[in-house]
C-alpha cells in the first residue's frame, strides 16, 4: 500500500550535538516547519541558535533515467515528490532513511551529529545491486531558527573552491564561514534561489510559512554497489581533521554508552532520547538542559523537574551537580532564573516554584547519591532562600499571617500556567496556588531534613512548617473532595478542577491522608486524566479548550485551559503508586496506563520523542515541542522507580 504525503510528513526525528545545535526533518525529508534543518548552530551554547543548511535535494540515476529522492512542498503542489520512492525509516541508533527506485536501486540515507560540534555528517549508501550516480544539491540559508528566510543581494553565499573537496561558504560578508566537505564526487558552482518553500506546520500555527533557500551549485558522485559517500557541514574545521567514518562510529558509540542496565526496551530508549537535552551552557562553562526542541533554551522550572528523571533517577551524579551549580550561580533575591532567552541577555526571574523545586532535586539527589558535603555546601542558599521567601521577594512572593505561600502582581504570570497573549492573562492565578503550597511545605520540610543531617538549627521553620500544614488543610481541602486551585486566606477561592493538586500527593511529604489522597486521585482520575497525561482543566468548566491548534491567541488561551500535558502523567503514577503501594499488581496497572504514551513514543510524531502536549478533547496527536524533556524526564523516573523496586 502506498504510503502518501500528509501520513509520512507527520513524523519527524531530531539529533542533537551536546551544544544546543541540532539537526531535524521528516522521515522523508521535507520540511514543515521553519525549525527543521540539517544544521541548525548554537553561537552561543545553548543559545543563538541558527540554520544555517535547509536540506539537500537529492536526485539519482539510474540506466538512464533520473529519480528523485527529494521532497517539498511549493504553493499548490508537491515536488520533486522522492517520497513516493521511500521505503522505510529506523531511529537507532541513527536515524536512517531507505528509498528504493525500480527493480534495482536501494539508497540508505543516515545522518548524525558529531557530539560537542556545530557540524551534521549525511552519509549516502548505494544498497542497490547496479552502479548509480548521485545529484547532491545543499540548500542553504542564514538565519535565527525563529524567523524565515526570504532572497537578499546581501546574502550572496560567496563559495571558495579549495584542494580536498572542501568548500568554504560565507552567507554574507564578515559571516563565519560553513565548510562544505564531500568525501568523493565533483562540484559544479551553480548558484540560483529555490523560491516559496512552504512549510505547513506553519501555517496550521498562523505564522508566516514561505521561505527562499540558496543552492550555490551541486555535487555529482558516481557510487558502484555497495560503496557510500559523506557530505560534511561544519562551521568547526576541526571537524575536518577526521574521516567521517570515524565520526560516525563515535557516535554509535556514545550512544550506545549511555544505555542504563536495562531489560526494558522503553526504559533504554527513553534514557538515551533524554540525554538530548543535556547541554553545554557557555556562561557558567557548565551543564544545563534544554526545555524543549525544537524552540525552547534552559528553563527553571523544566530543568527542575525534568532533571528528577534525566539525570538523578539514571545516576548521572557530576551532571545533576553541574546543573544545579549552573543554576545556583544565578540565584538572585531567593530565586531561581524561570529562562535564558534566546540571544544570553539576562536572566528572568518570574517564577514562584522553580526555586521550591530544588528542594525537590536536592532531596532526591540526596536519596540518591548521600552527598552530603555538596548539601552542606549548598545549605546556605537554601537558608537565604527560605528567609527571602519568608520576608518577601519579587512580584510580592511573601509568606501570609496564616503560612502560606503567595505569589502575584501586575500581568506577572509565576506558575506554570503562564500563557500570556499581549496584556491578557489566560490563567492569573495570583494568590496562594496549590502547588506552590504544597512545594512550600515540602521545602521546608527538607530544609529541617537538611539541617539534622548538617547539624544546624531549624526550629523556627518545624514551626513554619506546622503552621503551613495546618492552613493547607484548613484552605485547600473542600466539601467536595478534592482540593482547590488558588485561595487567598478569607478572601478569594478558586475551586477549578485543575492537575496542580497531585502534588499534595505526589511530593516526598504529602499533605494528606492515604483516604483524602485517594479521593483526591478518584476526582483526578475522572475528569482530568487520559492516557497520554492530564488534563490542564475539567471538560466541564466553562473555560475548557478541547482542541490545542490556530493562530497564536488560539493557542494560547487553550494552553492551560484543557489541553493535556504529558509530564503530568509521570506525576500522576508516581501519586498512584505513592498511595496505593508499589507492588507488582500496581506496578502492572501504571505500565498498562502508559501503553498509549509508549506508541506515540516509538510511532508518531518524533520518533523517538515525546511531545509537550495533547488536545484536552479526543487527544492522540502530539502538539507543541516535539520533543520535550520534562515530558520524557518524568517517563524515566516512574520506570526507574518501578525497576529499582523490582517490578519492572
Amino acid at each position: 500500500m502506498a504510503h502518501t504525503y500528509e501520513e509520512l510528513a507527520a513524523r519527524e526525528w531530531l539529533i542533537t550535538n551536546g551544544l544546543g545545535g541540532y539537526a531535524s526533518s521528516t522521515i522523508i525529508g521535507a520540511n514543515t516547519r521553519r525549525y527543521h534543518g540539517l544544521l541548525i548552530a548554537a553561537f552561543n551554547p545553548p543559545a543563538d541558535r541558527r540554520v544555517l543548511v535547509s536540506k539537500v535535494e537529492e536526485t539519482v540515476h539510474l540506466n538512464g533515467e533520473v529519480y528523485p529522492l527529494s521532497t517539498n512542498r511549493y504553493p499548490g503542489v508537491i515536488h520533486p515528490r522522492g517520497f513516493e520512492h521511500w521505503q522505510g525509516f529506523t531511529r537507532q541508533p541513527l536515524p536512517r532513511t531507505t528509498f528504493t527506485i525500480a527493480q534495482t536501486g536501494k539508497i540508505h540515507k543516515t545522518v548524525f551529529m558529531p557530539y560537542g560540534q556545530n557540524a551534521t555528517i549525511v552519509e549516502y549508501e548505494n544498497a542497490g545491486s547496479e552502479a548509480i550516480v548521485l545529484k547532491l544539491n545543499p540548500l542553504l540559508v542564514y538565519r535565527d531558527y525563529h524567523s524565515l528566510f526570504a532572497e537578499n543581494e546581501y546574502f550572496n553565499f560567496f563559495t571558495e573552491q579549495r584542494e580536498g573537496n572542501l568548500l568554504k561558504i560565507h552567507a554574507h560578508y564578515g559571516a563565519p564561514p560553513l565548510f562544505v566537505h564531500f568525501s568523493k564526487g565533483n562540484f559544479q558552482h551553480q548558484p540560483v534561489w529555490f523560491k516559496n518553500l512552504e512549510y505547513e506546520v506553519e501555517q496550521a500555527r498562523g505564522l508566516d510559512f514561505h521561505e527562499d533557500a540558496k543552492s550555490i551549485g551541486s555535487i555529482s558522485v558516481e557510487l558502484a554497489a555497495g560503496e557510500q559517500c559523506f557530505l560534511v557541514f561544519t562551521l568547526e574545521s576541526n571537524v575536518l581533521l577526521h574521516a567521517p567514518e570515524t565520526w560516525k562510529q563515535e557516535e554509535i558509540n556514545r550512544l550506545r554508552a549511555l544505555e542504563p542496565a536495562t531489560e526494558d526496551t522503553f526504559l533504554r530508549d527513553l534514557v538515551v532520547a533524554g540525554h538530548q537535552f543535556l547541554v553545554h551552557r557557555q556562561s557558567t562553562n557548565s551543564a544545563t538542559l534544554i526545555a524543549g526542541y525544537h524552540w525552547f533554551t534552559d528553563w527553571g522550572r523544566d530543568t527542575m523537574i525534568a532533571m528528577r528523571g534525566l539525570t538523578i533517577a539514571t545516576r548521572k551524579q557530576e551532571i545533576s551537580q553541574a546543573i544545579l551549580r549552573t543554576f545556583l550561580q544565578y540565584l538572585d533575591q531567593g530565586m531561581l532564573p524561570n529562562r535564558f532567552p534566546d540571544q544570553g541577555e539576562t536572566p528572568e526571574y518570574n517564577t514562584s516554584d522553580a526555586t521550591l523545586w530544588l528542594f525537590i532535586v536536592l532531596y532526591e539527589y540526596y536519596e540518591q547519591f548521600q552527598d552530603l558535603p555538596f548539601i552542606t555546601e549548598v545549605f546556605p542558599r537554601l537558608t537565604e532562600i527560605l528567609n527571602l521567601h519568608i520576608q518577601g521577594t519579587r512580584y510580592h512572593i511573601h509568606v501570609t499571617p496564616e503560612g502560606l505561600l503567595f505569589g502575584g502582581e501586575g500581568l506577572a504570570q509565576l506558575t506554570w500556567m503562564d500563557a500570556k497573549v499581549g496584556d491578557y492573562v489566560v490563567t492569573p492565578r495570583q494568590g496562594c496556588p496549590v502547588e506552590i503550597n504544597a512545594l512550600w511545605y515540602n521545602a521546608l520540610q527538607i530544609y529541617i531534613f537538611f539541617a539534622a543531617m548538617t547539624k544546624q538549627k531549624s526550629d523556627d521553620y518545624a514551626a513554619l512548617a506546622k503552621k503551613a500544614k495546618i492552613a493547607f488543610r484548613q484552605y485547600f481541602i473542600n466539601d467536595q473532595g478534592y482540593l482547590n486551585d488558588v485561595i487567598i486566606p478569607d478572601g478569594y477561592v478558586d475551586a477549578s478542577v485543575r492537575p496542580n493538586q497531585i502534588y499534595a500527593i505526589s511530593l516526598p511529604f504529602p499533605l494528606l491522608t492515604k483516604k483524602e489522597a485517594q479521593t483526591v486521585l478518584n476526582v483526578v482520575e475522572k475528569k482530568l486524566y487520559t492516557d497520554y497525561g492530564l488534563r490542564s482543566l475539567d471538560e466541564e468548566s466553562a473555560e475548557f479548550r478541547g482542541f490545542y491548534g490556530g493562530d497564536q491567541w488560539q493557542r494560547d488561551t487553550a494552553y492551560h485551559q484543557g489541553t493535556v500535558w504529558a509530564f503530568l502523567w509521570g506525576e500522576y503514577a508516581l501519586a498512584y503508586l505513592k498511595n496505593n503501594g508499589y507492588s507488582e499488581k500496581t506496578g502492572r496497572h501504571i505500565l498498562t496506563k502508559m501503553k498509549a504514551l509508549k506508541h506515540h513514543f516509538y510511532e508518531e510524531n518524533c520518533l523517538h520523542g515525546i511531545s509537550e502536549i495533547f488536545d484536552g478533547e479526543h487527544p492522540q496527536q502530539g502538539k507543541g515541542c516535539i520533543q520535550q524533556a520534562w515530558s520524557v524526564g518524568m517517563l524515566v523516573k516512574v520506570l526507574m522507580e518501578l525497576q529499582n523496586r523490582k517490578i519492572l
